[in-house]
């Protein structure tokens, strides 16, 4: 499944937060906040937000994968189902 990420890099506390679908969004795509303690330098906050969403998807890090937006705060995000 592909799942919307909003990133927020060097939170003072780290949450995931699944955003309510609206009557007009892709009722395909789920959105999430994902507040990280890491800083946004040398890919620290993108390895610590696939870690959250393993975690709390409960599937192996090395099975998410960043498709878009590796480098911006809204990103796109693949996670195998299962």
């Amino acid at each position: 499944m592909k799942v919307l990420v909003k990133a927020k890099p060097g939170a003072k506390k780290a949450y995931i937060k699944e955003e309510p679908r609206g009557l007009f969004k892709n009722a395909a795509e789920r959105k999430f906040v994902v507040a990280v303690t890491e800083r946004a330098i040398e890919g620290r906050a993108n390895e610590a937000i696939v870690a959250a969403l393993a975690e709390h998807f409960k599937v192996p890090r090395s099975k998410i994968k960043i498709v878009s937006g590796a480098r911006s705060k809204e990103k796109t995000i693949e996670i195998p189902e299962g």
